[in-house]
């Protein structure tokens, strides 16, 4: 079996781009850390992710008012995330764009977002967050998230925090992600899987 070179560099430095940012934080697996590190470890990482997930993701053309809209992020039911989140953006842009971060309600999922981040391990909450919310890129935590709808789900692999990406989520809600974000994913689920 030959190994073509170039394909495996470029899988590597797309792996590189989105870990580096990360690897401050994640020196060691979280079994490494004492009890209550490891939740605030996971918690931070899992804001680096959703921070550089915007890098790698299209959004479709009308999902902004004008070239002066910003990026909007919610976060419902983690306002640890939410916090940690709106420090990492502060001040930066994305594709020339500020970026906003919410702590949302339940209540508030009617407004557009352009990424929405359900945290908890209930799938039938996360579900109905899903069809409630008014958001093009979701993301999740809870092992039903691919099959509630969401696009991106983040699972824990090896004490480490990795995602899944569902393309055909992706698809429905019209956004476009990176194949250099696809070849770092844990699992990229096309069709019924």
């Amino acid at each position: 079996m030959t190994i073509n070179q170039p394909a495996c560099l470029q899988r590597r430095k797309a792996c590189l781009a989105l870990m580096l940012p990360l690897l401050a934080g994640v020196g060691r697996p979280a079994h490494a850390l004492d009890a209550d590190a490891a939740p605030a470890l996971e918690r931070r990482v899992k804001a680096a992710f959703l921070y550089k997930f915007l890098g790698y993701a299209d959004f479709p053309a009308g999902s902004f008012a004008d070239a002066t809209t910003p990026v909007s992020i919610g976060v419902v039911g983690a306002d640890n995330v939410a916090a940690e989140l709106t420090r990492i953006a502060a001040g930066r842009m994305v594709a020339g764009r500020m970026i906003t971060v919410r702590a949302l309600r339940e209540q508030d999922l009617a407004q557009p977002l352009h990424v929405l981040f359900v945290a908890g391990q209930d799938d039938a909450r996360a579900a109905r967050l899903l069809r409630a919310a008014n958001a093009l890129l979701t993301v999740t935590e809870c092992d039903g998230g691919l099959r509630s709808g969401s696009i991106i789900n983040f699972t824990i692999v090896d004490d480490r925090v990795r995602f899944d990406v569902s393309l055909d989520a992706a698809e429905k809600k019209n956004v476009k992600l990176s194949s250099r974000l696809l070849t770092v994913a844990n699992r990229v689920q096309k069709g019924a899987s």
